[in-house]
């Protein structure tokens, strides 16, 4: 939902207080992400979570969701909560189950995915 962002939207964005983007390295490499967004009323959201595809099927995502859940608790919250879609990868769902999330609510959404790869936004390297 974020891919026809400008850049001044991302850094709007990004700028806002209460939201992180934690990079998982292995070595110097990075293997993936996740966002968290401190939203009202004590709740911090695992807004964004994944991996590169060349890291999944290695027990990375375990781990990594669980430091984000790690640090999500320590930005003293009452709820840790985040979504998931069916474009998720398959064992996205269990890893959350067996991690303590329960499914709270199922909705259907339909959103258009480009099918070209994607490209840096109109004068992004002026930004530099």
């Amino acid at each position: 939902m974020r891919l026809n962002w400008s850049w001044q939207q991302w850094f709007d964005y990004l700028s806002k207080p209460g939201i992180e983007t934690w990079i998982a390295y292995q070595g110097a490499t990075p293997v993936g992400y996740f966002e968290l967004e401190q939203q009202p009323q004590a709740t911090v959201e695992i807004a964004y979570f994944g991996l590169l595809p060349e890291f999944v099927g290695q027990g990375l995502g375990g781990m990594l969701l669980e430091d984000a859940i790690a640090q999500a608790w320590q930005l003293g919250q009452d709820r840790v909560w985040l979504h998931t879609c069916s474009l998720d990868h398959p064992n996205a769902l269990p890893n959350y189950l067996r991690r303590g999330f329960r499914v709270f609510k199922e909705e259907d959404f339909e959103d258009l995915i480009p099918v070209g790869p994607l490209q840096p936004w109109p004068g992004a390297n002026k930004n530099l």
